[in-house]
């Protein structure tokens, strides 16, 4: 492969909903550049992006993936994005790194959820966008629906650049609004013909509203404009430019992949009106050794630094590292540092990836995407740079997961197996996340959804050959008392020689302001109970609150006040008084109105207007309660409400369901309270069941 300048660079993630032809997209344009001899299929299992067996065996894409195409002398990193929700991390790597999208949208299927939330992605990035509507083979394409909805959600910016021309039910051609021709297909070419009667006032129409939209791009273009009145091509190319650039334009392009139908035209639109590293915005970034925040503008001139966006593990190769490269020109023998470990790294190897095949290559420009291997302490949203210009690139944020399942080893004696696995796993992937619960026994996985969390587990396996098993979390329950009572507890036990004797009065109160979980008060008159045996007492106590006397959970909010006692001065030890507070805290508690305590978690809850109803019906049946809403922009609400955690370990999914994928949450411990006695019943004697 050639070497290409900045300029001639263009970095393009493929993104939208999933299943609407990302993968064959960029399968075909691979093909169309002369990479590979044939094209492959997704339900074969044979393409270039898809090569995970998880893929090949689900049929969608699970992690990004990336070819260079090489198309009239530039080369084009496609990057190919799933679009699946659960995978929703796998987008924030790739646009990370991208300049520009393409937003891949089903001719039949209309704006799908995944396509809208690709939108406010290449927003919330600030990168230029453009649609294609591919499947215009498809019986009932619509092209002329889907753009009327696509200028009804987004505005007049949304303006095609090509028309289809069909006849009867299938997709014959395509005009070309700028140059205003027209082109048959005849098999795998295309031949000029005229524009169809049908479509020419359409394409006079589009022609002028893309003129205007170029020259109100520019000043200079619009003052040519007021002057001539017209634009050449060149200068509309110009202005269409700066406006997609600027995201007041968004063209619309419309092809079929499967069949491999205007897939050049669509490379041809890359080239000419996507920006190239040098136009794109620069990225935000720390200077560390002077402390200070720049933004890193695209210069080979300047010291190497480039950012890992991903990182995957292969058997043959090992763990091989993605980057971009933000500034400098990076050559194989290349030493630099990483400014997450202060470690230095020794670049051995420069690799372009065309799916999973490695390309060597010398060297890479600026605003250049390619791999490295055998990288010793590098990972996923690292900075590696020259040691002359020490810089920390501002991180992906990763979406919080928003599911949690309980994950052990299937088989005994595996669990470092299936942990290692899963650290490895986790390096691929940083938007799924294992931890040790806080207050139960469990070891977490959490992630984006089911299916997010299921993929993993499967990975596991055939990667790792570990099994592991998934089950709801323990809830953390717990107890405390509702009344004050007082309690004795005295043990006395003689077995020949020093006996035990420990004697204590103990007033167990609940601390109704939740202040403290436990509260130990010395109210000791005239030494009844030695000093010496006092901390026992509380020592005991402290040991009891650990397992409450109802059904063995933690107890909180207790405040136990010693107030009275007696001893023997030959029997009694701390032991005695120990287990004498033992005995006085199990009658006590079982007195004082004991209950079970449940976790109620604060959920924000972001979704369309149309939803709240939904959301609402939904929260009261899960025993919650809306503490109020507020306006989030651009039709949404934020609803703020608070709910057991049992009635939330599906939430994802259900919301997920209940919105078509437009809802949102983010959730977070607040409180105990009362568990409802009906359940608290059940509870106990499961709790009874399991001791048992």
């Amino acid at each position: 492969m050639k070497d290409y300048t900045t300029s001639n660079i263009r970095n393009i993630g493929l993104v939208g909903h999933g299943s609407q032809g990302k993968t064959i997209l960029a399968e075909a344009m691979v093909y169309n550049s002369g990479e590979i001899d044939r094209m492959g299929k997704v339900e074969n299992g044979n393409t270039v992006m898809d090569f995970d067996p998880e893929e090949t065996k689900r049929e969608i894409s699970i992690s990004l993936s990336m070819a260079p195409v090489e198309w009239n002398n530039h080369k084009i990193n496609v990057i190919d994005i799933p679009g699946y929700f659960d995978m929703v991390g796998e987008m924030a790597s790739g646009l990370k790194v991208s300049d520009s999208a393409i937003i891949v949208l089903g001719a039949t299927s209309g704006l799908e959820v995944g396509a809208e939330k690709a939108w406010d992605y290449c927003e919330k990035y600030s990168i230029a966008k453009m649609f294609f509507v591919n499947a215009m083979d498809k019986e009932h394409a619509n092209f002329d629906k889907l753009l009327e909805e696509l200028q009804s959600k987004y505005g007049t910016s949304v303006v095609p650049i090509q028309l289809p021309i069909m006849e009867g039910a299938a997709f014959v051609g395509y005009v070309d609004i700028l140059s205003g021709k027209a082109y048959k297909f005849d098999g795998s070419k295309k031949t000029e013909i005229e524009v169809p009667g049908a479509l020419s006032a359409k394409v006079s129409e589009l022609q002028e509203t893309l003129t205007e939209a170029a020259a109100s791009s520019d000043e200079k273009l619009m003052e040519v404009y007021f002057d001539k009145g017209e634009l050449s091509k060149e200068e509309i190319i110009k202005g269409l430019k700066s406006g997609i650039l600027e995201g007041s334009l968004v063209p619309v392009a419309c092809g079929s992949a499967l069949e491999n139908k205007n897939i050049n035209s669509l490379l041809d639109c890359i080239v000419d009106l996507m920006p190239s590293p040098l136009q794109a915005k620069p990225y935000d970034a720390m200077d560390t050794k002077a402390n200070k925040e720049i933004s890193l503008e695209c210069d080979s001139s300047k010291p190497v630094v480039l950012f890992v966006f991903k990182s995957i593990t292969d058997k043959h190769v090992g763990k091989i590292n993605f980057f971009r490269i933000l500034s400098g020109t990076l050559k194989s023998g290349d030493h630099l540092y990483n400014s997450s470990t202060q470690k230095e790294e020794r670049i051995q190897h420069v690799y372009l990836m065309l799916g999973k095949k490695q390309i060597d290559i010398s060297e890479l420009q600026c605003g250049d995407i390619g791999a490295l291997t055998k990288l010793t302490n590098t990972n996923t949203n690292d900075t590696l740079y020259d040691p002359s210009w020490p810089v920390k690139v501002n991180e992906i944020e990763f979406p919080v997961p928003c599911i949690s399942y309980a994950i052990s080893s299937a088989k005994e004696g595996d669990e470092d197996k299936v942990f290692s696995g899963l650290s490895k796993l986790q390096e691929e992937d940083p938007s799924f996340v294992v931890a040790k619960a806080e207050d139960t026994s469990d070891t977490l996985i959490s992630g984006q959804g089911a299916m997010h969390i299921n993929i993993v587990v499967s990975k596991l396996e055939a990667k790792f050959h570990a099994e592991a098993i998934l089950a709801d979390p323990q809830i953390a329950y717990r107890e405390t008392i509702r009344k004050t009572v007082e309690a004795k507890g005295r043990h006395k036990k003689q077995s020949g020689g020093h006996g035990q004797f420990g004697d204590v009065a103990i007033r167990f109160e609940p601390i109704l302001d939740g202040s403290a979980d436990f509260e130990f008060v010395d109210a000791i008159v005239g030494g009844v109970v030695p000093k010496n045996y006092i901390p026992a007492v509380e020592k005991g106590l402290r040991e009891c609150i650990t397992k409450g006397a109802l059904a063995g959970f933690p107890v909180l909010n207790l405040k136990c006040t010693l107030f009275d006692g007696s001893y023997h001065p030959v029997d009694s030890s701390e032991m005695a008084f120990k287990t004498a507070a033992h005995l006085a805290f199990k009658k006590g508690c079982l007195e004082a109105s004991p209950v079970i305590l449940e976790p109620i978690y604060h959920v924000s809850i972001t979704v369309p207007d149309d939803y709240m109803g939904d959301i609402m019906g939904d929260m009261s049946r899960r025993r919650g309660k809306i503490l109020g809403s507020s306006p989030a922009g651009k039709g949404q609400q934020q609803v703020e409400a608070e709910a057991p955690q049992s009635e939330l370990f599906k939430y994802a999914t259900d919301l997920r369901s209940m919105t078509g994928a437009r809802g949102s949450f983010i959730m977070k411990f607040s409180h105990y309270e009362d568990l409802p006695g009906n359940l608290a019943q059940k509870v106990i004697e499961e709790a009874k069941s399991e001791e048992e």
